[in-house]
């Protein structure tokens, strides 16, 4: 189970797991209380307004981030995080994307033979 998790992809995996959680509790609310979610992020205000506006824009790049640097390092189903970041949350996919990263790049450095 350890082969390939090196201490970063293992800090990348609790982050992943803190985002779903973090999320999800207030997912979880909005829906049970059934908010207009969109709605109070567009109406709760300028600061609200501003962090909503600023996380989408963070998004929007970490999605074209992993999809470009999953093709980069030959990671088969970049979309895949792309995807569930729709369904679960970004604060859960993005680390969730740097932590099989990191294992992928762990793998191709203790794959490769030793130089001369």
């Amino acid at each position: 189970m350890t082969r390939h998790w090196t201490p970063l992809a293992l800090f990348y995996l609790v982050l992943a797991l803190a985002g779903l959680v973090g999320t999800w509790v207030f997912n979880v609310m909005a829906i049970t209380q059934m908010t207009d979610f969109i709605g109070d992020l567009i109406r709760s205000g300028p600061a609200v307004s501003s962090i909503t506006v600023d996380l989408l824009v963070v998004a929007i790049a970490g999605s074209v981030f992993i999809i470009v640097e999953a093709r980069r390092l030959g990671m088969r189903r970049g979309w895949f995080y792309v995807v569930i970041s729709g369904v679960t949350a970004f604060a859960f996919a993005l680390p969730l994307f740097l932590a099989m990263r990191q294992r992928h790049l762990t793998r191709l450095t203790t794959a490769a033979p030793p130089r001369a």
